[in-house]
């Protein structure tokens, strides 16, 4: 089986935040949960909390991103190794 990109959770001081996604994507979500769980042997009983390192994993590999936010001094908090 292919490695994720996802690695472990890690705990985090939250902010709370309310979106609507597509049904399909939930869906996809769920079976992402799922398959991480298997490969990490970390239960994850709440696939939302995926989000928030699939996000951190998204905007730390956009190297787009990371040079913009250096040109405009809004410097990247989220890195990679907080995953």
């Amino acid at each position: 089986m292919a490695k994720l990109k996802l690695g472990v959770i890690a705990d985090d001081k939250p902010v709370k935040i309310t979106i609507e996604m597509a049904a399909s994507v939930h869906h996809d979500l769920v079976a992402y949960a799922d398959v991480l769980g298997r490969q990490t042997g970390q239960t994850i009983s709440d696939p939302t909390k995926l989000i928030v390192p699939m996000l951190i994993r998204f905007m730390g590999t956009d190297r787009a991103f990371r040079k913009a936010s250096r040109l405009t001094n809004h410097p990247v908090t989220t890195g990679l190794n907080q995953t």
